[in-house]
């Protein structure tokens, strides 16, 4: 396993991140355990979660993947060898049994939600605290065009981060995140952050893979920069990249087999790009999940690939990618691709 540095901290992560949304809905408790232990084993230091989790969000789960991880942290007694991230959730009305579905970003709501928590993860402390979502309205989860006419400004990022200062200097939060941030949101969180010495954001967590690229366009430049990489999550499409979704096909038990809310990567442009990326893929000997992967670990601006697994087999499949470095051949085809069929699932 690979390491990198956090941001501009002193922290090394793994390459690759383990991913833990199916825990508490496609994965029971023993079945997290084991792959948080086949992790660790292989090296991976970085581990994700959110307080919404698992996913989809249902108020009969939430938190329930948090309270995995923290069983598992309490058993194995390995707080120390983990870099340990979770999320605080925005705004939205579709989270009525979060906080009375009046979630924002400011001091009543992120205190109530770190404390909790902690104590789902059962620790003292979180190593790097995200904010999973803008509190304004703005253009993410797969929108691309930004409508600015009634558009709410939301809590005012220079408050946020002031509770964020707060919860560093009390020791709960050792570094900060942003998610499904815009290249004007992150650049306000570092403005502020720098002109009123306040907590600077290390990392920024957004979707990124073959069939979604427009971080490139906008964010990538900043987050070389300003030494604020990349958390890439959805690097394979839920899984799409792999090929097993190809012509209709609905595998027992898969994601997208299971969840018909499950649509950003499934349209027709969507289909056209992967058949092309995994013909690539197995005519040049490899997986198509693992090059995918590899193609994503592989970017300058990534700190850390997330992956996402139900079951052993495809974790020790995920994991192995770490190893595979991409010839300039098949790097050159996929942007032959990308030209074709530049983004089709933002």
């Amino acid at each position: 396993m690979k390491y990198r540095p956090l941001g501009h901290t002193d922290i090394q992560v793994s390459v690759l991140c383990l991913g833990t949304m199916t825990f508490g809905e496609q994965n029971t408790e023993s079945h997290a355990h084991l792959q948080l232990d086949r992790a660790l084993e292989a090296g991976v230091n970085f581990i994700d979660t959110a307080e919404i989790y698992p996913v989809p969000p249902r108020g009969e789960t939430q938190g329930l993947t948090e309270t995995y991880i923290g069983t598992w942290l309490s058993r194995r007694r390995c707080r120390d060898r983990v870099v340990l991230a979770t999320k605080v959730a925005g705004p939205g009305d579709w989270l009525p049994y979060l906080r009375d579905g009046r979630c924002r970003l400011n001091r009543t709501h992120i205190e109530a939600a770190i404390e909790a928590s902690l104590r789902r993860l059962q620790t003292d402390v979180i190593d790097v605290y995200q904010l999973h979502w803008p509190d304004r309205e703005t253009n993410f989860f797969g929108k691309l065009g930004y409508e600015p006419a009634g558009g709410e400004a939301g809590v005012p990022i220079e408050e946020t981060l002031r509770v964020l200062e707060d919860l560093t200097r009390s020791g709960k939060v050792r570094h900060i995140g942003v998610s499904n941030e815009t290249p004007w949101g992150l650049m306000s969180y570092l403005r502020l952050a720098e002109q009123h010495n306040l907590p600077r954001p290390v990392s920024i967590q957004n979707p990124y893979s073959l069939l979604n690229r427009t971080f490139d366009i906008g964010l990538a430049e900043i987050a070389h920069r300003e030494r604020c990489g990349l958390l890439a999550y959805s690097p394979l499409g839920f899984g799409v990249l792999s090929g097993k979704y190809l012509d209709g096909a609905r595998p027992p038990e898969a994601r997208l087999t299971l969840f018909d809310r499950f649509t950003r990567y499934s349209s027709a442009q969507g289909e056209k790009a992967t058949r092309a990326y995994v013909e690539l893929a197995r005519d040049s000997g490899l997986d198509p999940a693992q090059m995918a992967l590899a193609w994503v670990t592989g970017r300058s601006f990534v700190t850390s690939t997330i992956i996402g697994a139900t079951n052993l087999a495809q974790l020790n499949s995920d994991l192995a990618s770490a190893d595979i470095e991409l010839s300039a051949q098949i790097l050159e085809q996929i942007e032959v691709i990308h030209k074709n069929q530049p983004n089709p699932c933002p």
